[in-house]
Protein backbone atom coordinates (compact mmCIF):
# COMPACT_ATOMS: atom_id res chain seq x y z
CA UNK A 1 0.00 0.00 0.00
CA UNK A 2 0.96 3.45 -1.06
CA UNK A 3 -0.46 5.24 1.77
CA UNK A 4 0.60 3.79 5.33
CA UNK A 5 -2.25 2.47 6.08
CA UNK A 6 -6.10 2.25 5.63
CA UNK A 7 -7.14 5.57 6.86
CA UNK A 8 -6.29 9.39 6.66
CA UNK A 9 -6.72 12.78 7.71
CA UNK A 10 -6.94 15.44 4.80
CA UNK A 11 -7.18 19.40 6.01
CA UNK A 12 -7.35 22.23 4.11
CA UNK A 13 -6.88 25.84 5.54
CA UNK A 14 -5.20 29.36 5.52
CA UNK A 15 -3.16 31.03 7.40
CA UNK A 16 -2.48 34.87 7.47
CA UNK A 17 1.01 36.12 6.12
CA UNK A 18 1.68 37.67 9.56
CA UNK A 19 1.21 34.27 11.67
CA UNK A 20 2.63 32.33 8.25
CA UNK A 21 6.51 31.69 9.94
CA UNK A 22 4.80 31.31 13.51
CA UNK A 23 2.52 28.41 12.06
CA UNK A 24 5.25 26.84 10.55
CA UNK A 25 7.28 26.85 13.26
CA UNK A 26 4.51 25.01 15.60
CA UNK A 27 3.18 22.68 13.10
CA UNK A 28 7.46 21.14 12.40
CA UNK A 29 8.54 21.21 15.84
CA UNK A 30 5.39 21.06 17.74
CA UNK A 31 2.35 19.73 16.44
CA UNK A 32 3.31 16.69 13.93
CA UNK A 33 5.78 15.33 16.65
CA UNK A 34 2.60 15.40 18.93
CA UNK A 35 0.31 13.92 16.55
CA UNK A 36 3.27 10.83 15.34
CA UNK A 37 3.47 10.02 18.98
CA UNK A 38 -0.06 9.01 18.63
CA UNK A 39 -0.31 4.98 18.52
CA UNK A 40 -2.00 4.55 14.71
CA UNK A 41 -0.52 7.26 13.13
CA UNK A 42 2.28 6.54 10.61
CA UNK A 43 3.07 9.61 8.76
CA UNK A 44 2.71 13.71 8.52
CA UNK A 45 3.27 15.86 5.97
CA UNK A 46 2.44 19.57 5.42
CA UNK A 47 1.86 20.98 1.79
CA UNK A 48 2.47 24.99 0.82
CA UNK A 49 0.68 26.28 -2.35
CA UNK A 50 2.25 26.27 -5.04
CA UNK A 51 1.36 29.69 -6.22
CA UNK A 52 3.04 31.01 -2.62
CA UNK A 53 -0.59 32.18 -1.62
CA UNK A 54 -1.43 31.34 2.16
CA UNK A 55 -2.67 28.26 1.67
CA UNK A 56 -1.74 24.81 2.98
CA UNK A 57 -2.59 21.09 2.89
CA UNK A 58 -1.95 18.51 5.55
CA UNK A 59 -2.30 15.01 5.26
CA UNK A 60 -2.01 12.14 7.85
CA UNK A 61 -2.02 8.92 7.06
CA UNK A 62 -3.43 6.37 9.97
CA UNK A 63 -3.15 2.49 10.81
CA UNK A 64 -7.09 2.39 10.50
CA UNK A 65 -10.37 4.31 10.65
CA UNK A 66 -10.35 3.30 14.01
CA UNK A 67 -7.43 5.46 15.16
CA UNK A 68 -10.21 8.39 14.92
CA UNK A 69 -11.96 7.11 17.60
CA UNK A 70 -9.35 5.89 20.21
CA UNK A 71 -8.44 7.57 23.10
CA UNK A 72 -5.16 8.68 22.79
CA UNK A 73 -6.34 10.90 19.34
CA UNK A 74 -9.01 12.09 21.55
CA UNK A 75 -7.39 13.63 24.22
CA UNK A 76 -5.23 15.17 22.21
CA UNK A 77 -8.33 16.54 20.72
CA UNK A 78 -9.84 17.81 23.64
CA UNK A 79 -6.69 18.89 25.54
CA UNK A 80 -4.63 21.34 23.00
CA UNK A 81 -1.05 22.54 24.39
CA UNK A 82 -1.04 26.33 25.04
CA UNK A 83 1.02 27.07 21.60
CA UNK A 84 -2.23 25.03 19.66
CA UNK A 85 -4.43 27.46 21.56
CA UNK A 86 -3.12 30.14 20.38
CA UNK A 87 -2.86 29.96 16.73
CA UNK A 88 -5.89 27.40 15.89
CA UNK A 89 -8.28 30.03 15.65
CA UNK A 90 -5.82 31.40 13.26
CA UNK A 91 -6.63 28.56 10.94
CA UNK A 92 -8.89 30.17 8.31
CA UNK A 93 -11.22 28.08 6.09
CA UNK A 94 -10.51 25.08 7.53
CA UNK A 95 -12.17 22.12 5.74
CA UNK A 96 -10.96 18.61 7.61
CA UNK A 97 -11.91 15.43 6.30
CA UNK A 98 -11.76 11.84 7.91
CA UNK A 99 -11.11 9.67 5.78
CA UNK A 100 -11.12 5.83 4.42
CA UNK A 101 -8.57 4.50 1.87
CA UNK A 102 -10.22 3.89 -1.31
CA UNK A 103 -7.14 3.22 -3.42
CA UNK A 104 -3.59 3.76 -3.74
CA UNK A 105 -0.71 3.20 -5.67
CA UNK A 106 2.54 3.96 -6.29
CA UNK A 107 4.87 4.93 -3.18
CA UNK A 108 6.97 7.56 -1.66
CA UNK A 109 6.40 11.47 -1.25
CA UNK A 110 7.28 13.84 -3.75
CA UNK A 111 7.95 17.21 -4.41
CA UNK A 112 4.02 18.27 -5.12
CA UNK A 113 0.24 17.14 -4.39
CA UNK A 114 -2.37 17.87 -6.48
CA UNK A 115 -5.71 17.81 -4.84
CA UNK A 116 -9.44 17.24 -5.96
CA UNK A 117 -12.32 17.85 -4.00
CA UNK A 118 -15.44 16.52 -5.13
CA UNK A 119 -18.92 15.24 -4.79
CA UNK A 120 -21.63 12.84 -6.60
CA UNK A 121 -24.44 13.29 -8.18
CA UNK A 122 -26.73 11.88 -7.38
CA UNK A 123 -26.92 8.13 -8.74
CA UNK A 124 -23.47 8.76 -9.94
CA UNK A 125 -21.61 7.48 -6.68
CA UNK A 126 -20.82 4.18 -8.53
CA UNK A 127 -19.45 5.21 -12.62
CA UNK A 128 -17.60 8.29 -10.37
CA UNK A 129 -16.09 6.07 -7.72
CA UNK A 130 -14.77 3.50 -10.71
CA UNK A 131 -13.48 6.25 -12.41
CA UNK A 132 -11.52 7.98 -10.02
CA UNK A 133 -10.01 4.16 -8.85
CA UNK A 134 -9.04 4.10 -12.49
CA UNK A 135 -7.46 7.55 -12.55
CA UNK A 136 -5.38 6.76 -9.09
CA UNK A 137 -3.89 3.45 -10.95
CA UNK A 138 -3.19 5.05 -14.05
CA UNK A 139 -1.23 8.43 -12.81
CA UNK A 140 1.21 6.48 -10.53
CA UNK A 141 2.55 5.18 -13.53
CA UNK A 142 3.30 8.75 -15.45
CA UNK A 143 6.24 10.01 -16.07
CA UNK A 144 6.38 13.02 -13.90
CA UNK A 145 4.12 11.42 -10.85
CA UNK A 146 4.76 9.35 -7.90
CA UNK A 147 1.93 8.37 -6.33
CA UNK A 148 -2.26 8.83 -6.73
CA UNK A 149 -4.45 7.65 -3.83
CA UNK A 150 -8.38 7.64 -3.35
CA UNK A 151 -9.86 9.08 -0.42
CA UNK A 152 -13.59 8.85 0.97
CA UNK A 153 -14.82 10.77 3.75
CA UNK A 154 -16.25 8.86 6.94
CA UNK A 155 -16.62 11.02 10.09
CA UNK A 156 -16.65 9.07 13.10
CA UNK A 157 -20.10 9.77 15.23
CA UNK A 158 -17.92 12.09 18.01
CA UNK A 159 -18.92 15.13 19.50
CA UNK A 160 -17.37 18.14 18.48
CA UNK A 161 -14.13 18.36 20.49
CA UNK A 162 -11.91 21.53 22.02
CA UNK A 163 -10.02 22.08 19.57
CA UNK A 164 -12.70 22.47 16.99
CA UNK A 165 -14.49 24.81 19.55
CA UNK A 166 -11.78 26.65 19.65
CA UNK A 167 -12.19 27.37 15.47
CA UNK A 168 -15.35 28.05 15.78
CA UNK A 169 -17.40 24.25 15.71
CA UNK A 170 -17.42 21.29 14.04
CA UNK A 171 -15.26 21.31 10.81
CA UNK A 172 -16.71 20.98 6.88
CA UNK A 173 -15.19 18.39 5.22
CA UNK A 174 -14.61 17.30 1.62
CA UNK A 175 -16.65 14.58 0.27
CA UNK A 176 -14.26 12.43 -1.96
CA UNK A 177 -10.76 13.09 -2.50
CA UNK A 178 -8.25 12.36 -5.37
CA UNK A 179 -4.62 12.76 -4.92
CA UNK A 180 -2.12 12.44 -6.98
CA UNK A 181 1.84 13.12 -5.89
CA UNK A 182 4.73 14.06 -7.84
CA UNK A 183 8.07 15.41 -9.01
CA UNK A 184 7.41 17.58 -11.56
CA UNK A 185 4.87 20.45 -11.34
CA UNK A 186 3.89 20.54 -14.62
CA UNK A 187 2.64 16.94 -14.97
CA UNK A 188 0.15 17.52 -12.43
CA UNK A 189 -1.01 21.04 -13.68
CA UNK A 190 -1.94 18.89 -17.28
CA UNK A 191 -3.48 16.39 -15.07
CA UNK A 192 -5.94 19.30 -13.79
CA UNK A 193 -6.34 20.34 -17.19
CA UNK A 194 -7.16 17.14 -19.02
CA UNK A 195 -7.89 13.72 -17.30
CA UNK A 196 -9.14 15.41 -13.99
CA UNK A 197 -10.70 18.96 -15.38
CA UNK A 198 -13.98 20.41 -13.98
CA UNK A 199 -15.27 18.69 -17.77
CA UNK A 200 -14.19 15.34 -17.59
CA UNK A 201 -14.99 14.95 -13.67
CA UNK A 202 -18.60 16.24 -14.49
CA UNK A 203 -18.93 13.85 -17.32
CA UNK A 204 -18.42 10.77 -14.90
CA UNK A 205 -20.73 12.02 -12.00
CA UNK A 206 -19.10 14.76 -9.93
CA UNK A 207 -21.16 17.58 -8.96
CA UNK A 208 -20.32 21.62 -10.26
CA UNK A 209 -18.67 22.46 -7.14
CA UNK A 210 -15.00 20.95 -7.44
CA UNK A 211 -11.71 22.37 -5.56
CA UNK A 212 -8.62 21.65 -6.58
CA UNK A 213 -5.13 22.87 -5.32
CA UNK A 214 -1.71 22.07 -6.12
CA UNK A 215 1.02 22.49 -3.23
CA UNK A 216 4.88 21.98 -2.58
CA UNK A 217 5.98 19.85 0.12
CA UNK A 218 6.92 21.69 3.71
CA UNK A 219 7.69 18.93 5.83
CA UNK A 220 7.36 14.85 6.44
CA UNK A 221 7.51 13.20 9.35
CA UNK A 222 7.01 9.72 10.66
CA UNK A 223 7.39 8.55 13.85
CA UNK A 224 10.85 7.79 15.68
CA UNK A 225 11.35 4.20 15.57
CA UNK A 226 11.35 2.49 18.83
CA UNK A 227 14.46 1.90 21.06
CA UNK A 228 15.95 -1.66 21.57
Amino acid sequence: MALLGRAAIAMWWDISPERKAEFEDWHSHEHLPERLAIPGFNRGSRWAAADGGTGFFVLYELDDHETLTSPHYLERLNRPSPWSTQLMPHHRNMVRSQCRVVATAGAGVARGMLTVRLSPRAAASDPLRAFLVEQAGRIASLAGTTAAHLLHTESPDIAVTTEQRIRGGRDPSADWILLAGGYDLATLQGLRARELSDDTLSRHGAEDDIRAGLYILSHAFTPAPPTR
